[in-house]
C-alpha cells in the first residue's frame, strides 16, 4: 500500500538566517493529506530533544506534490555529532498515522541556537505545485470552498460527531448542494460509502470547483456518490446508514421537512448519527438575502411587496458561491420557499419523531434591537443564528 506521505532525503543541515535547519523534501503521493504535521528526535553527546510541530504550525491540508522543508531544530543543541529521526504524521480515517520515518546524522561547528526555542518548520511547494498560501486554509471564512470543505467537514465529524466510529460506515447526506461538505466529510472520515443527494445537481459543478482549489481531479475516490434524489422520497433501503448529515439544507426542503425528517429516520440504522444544521428563518441572515441589503431583520420589518422591490432593484453585491452566481429571480424563489424554521419548533419535531439530542451548538446574534414589527417574535427566535444538531436515532429494533 502506497504511504499518503514520503520523506525524501537527505535531510542536510542549513544555516537559516542564522538558525541551524535541517531541509530537504516532502513528498504528498495522496490526492490531499490532512493536517500533515513532523516529529523529530534528536540524539547527541547533550542527550535526546524531541518536539513535535502539530501544536506550533498549521497546516490543514496540501495537494498532491513536492514541498521544500525547513525543520529549525529546537534548542539549545551545542557543538557535536547528532543523530536525528523525523516521522511525516497526518490525519487519516479520524486518526493520527505515521506515513514515513527518515533516519540520518549531521554535526554543529557550533551551537545551533542561542536558547531555548521550540521545534519550528515551513513547507513552500516545488514547482510546479500551487503555492500553499493559495489554499482554501489560508483564505479563511470570507472564502466559500473554506467554509465548507475545511469549516463545515471538520464541524460535522469532530466539532459534532466527536470523531465517532460510526462515520467510517455508510453515510448519507441530505441536500448537498454543490458536494464540497460531504467530499470533504468522506475524505476526513475513510468513510465506507458517502452517498450524497441534491434533485438540483449542484454537484455536476464539484470538478470545476475542486480545479479551482487546487485539487486533483482523482480526489473523488469511488466511494463518494452524487445523485440527484428527492430528500422526500428516498430511494434507499430501511436502516441502510449508520450516519444521516444535512448542512444547510432543510429549510430548502419543498414542501416542508417533515416528511424529509421521516425519511432520514427510515434509512437510518437504530442508534445511527444525525447531524443536522438548519437554516433559521427569523434570524438576522434568516432570508439568504444579504447580498441585496444588510439592514437587520429587513425580511420580518417590510412587507412582500417591498422585499420583492429590494430584491429586483438592488445591485447586488455578490458573495463568492465557488464560481455560482444566481439571478435575482433564483433568490426570490429561494426566499419564497424557505421553511420557517425556528430552533424550538425544530427540536420538538426531532424528539416527537425519537431522534435524542447528543450534541448541541448555537452561535447567537450579538445585540437584537426590537422595532414596532418585530414585536411579535420571541426573543429566542431573533437571538439565534446558528443551531448544529447531532441526534442518536433511537428506533426499535426488528
Amino acid at each position: 500500500m502506497a504511504h499518503a506521505l514520503t520523506l525524501e532525503g537527505p535531510f542536510a543541515i542549513e544555516d537559516a538566517g542564522g538558525r541551524a535547519a535541517l531541509c530537504g523534501r516532502l513528498r504528498v503521493e495522496s490526492a490531499v493529506v490532512f493536517f500533515p504535521a513532523l516529529r523529530v528526535r534528536i540524539e547527541g553527546a547533550g542527550g535526546v530533544v524531541q518536539a513535535d510541530s502539530a501544536g506550533t504550525h498549521y497546516l490543514g491540508w496540501l495537494p498532491r506534490g513536492a514541498y521544500r522543508v525547513r525543520v529549525f531544530l529546537p534548542g539549545p543543541l551545542g557543538a557535536g555529532a547528532y543523530r536525528f529521526t523525523l516521522e511525516a504524521r497526518h490525519r487519516e480515517a479520524m486518526a493520527d498515522a505515521v506515513a514515513a520515518k527518515l533516519e540520518g546524522g549531521f554535526s554543529l561547528a557550533k551551537p545551533a541556537s542561542a536558547g531555548g526555542e521550540p521545534l519550528a518548520w515551513t513547507v513552500d511547494s516545488i514547482a510546479p505545485g500551487v503555492a500553499v498560501e493559495n489554499l482554501s486554509w489560508k483564505r479563511g471564512h470570507e472564502d466559500w470552498f473554506f467554509r465548507h470543505f475545511d469549516h463545515a467537514a471538520a464541524t460535522v465529524v469532530s466539532y459534532m460527531l466527536g470523531d465517532s466510529p460510526k462515520l467510517r460506515g455508510r453515510i448519507l447526506d441530505v441536500g448537498c448542494g454543490d458536494g464540497i461538505t460531504a467530499l470533504g466529510v468522506a475524505l476526513r472520515t475513510g468513510c465506507e460509502e458517502m452517498v450524497a443527494i441534491d434533485p438540483f445537481r449542484g454537484f455536476d459543478r464539484l470538478p470545476e470547483i475542486l480545479r479551482a482549489n487546487h485539487l486533483p481531479a482523482d480526489v473523488i475516490p469511488k466511494r463518494v456518490k452524487y445523485l440527484a434524489e428527492d430528500a422526500n422520497f428516498l430511494p434507499f433501503a430501511d436502516d441502510s446508514f449508520d450516519v444521516v448529515t444535512s448542512w444547510a439544507a432543510v429549510e430548502h426542503f419543498a414542501g416542508g421537512y417533515l416528511q424529509a425528517l421521516r425519511e432520514i429516520k427510515r434509512v437510518l440504522k437504530p442508534d445511527g448519527l444525525l447531524f443536522i444544521h438548519p437554516g433559521l428563518y427569523y434570524c438576522d441572515g434568516g432570508h439568504h438575502l444579504a447580498e441585496y441589503s444588510r439592514e437587520p431583520f429587513f425580511h420580518l420589518r417590510k412587507s412582500r411587496e417591498q422585499i420583492r422591490e429590494i430584491v429586483f432593484s438592488a445591485k447586488p453585491v455578490y458573495e463568492d458561491r465557488a464560481g455560482e452566481t444566481p439571478t435575482p429571480a433564483q433568490h426570490w424563489q429561494w426566499f419564497n420557499e424557505l421553511n420557517p424554521i425556528t430552533a424550538t419548533r425544530f427540536d420538538q419535531e426531532l424528539r416527537a419523531l425519537e431522534f435524542e439530542p447528543w450534541r448541541v451548538a448555537v452561535r447567537t446574534q450579538g445585540l437584537v434591537e426590537y422595532t414596532p414589527e418585530m414585536l411579535a417574535y420571541p426573543m429566542l427566535d431573533l437571538a439565534i443564528n446558528e443551531l448544529y444538531v447531532s441526534c442518536v436515532n433511537r428506533k426499535k429494533r426488528r
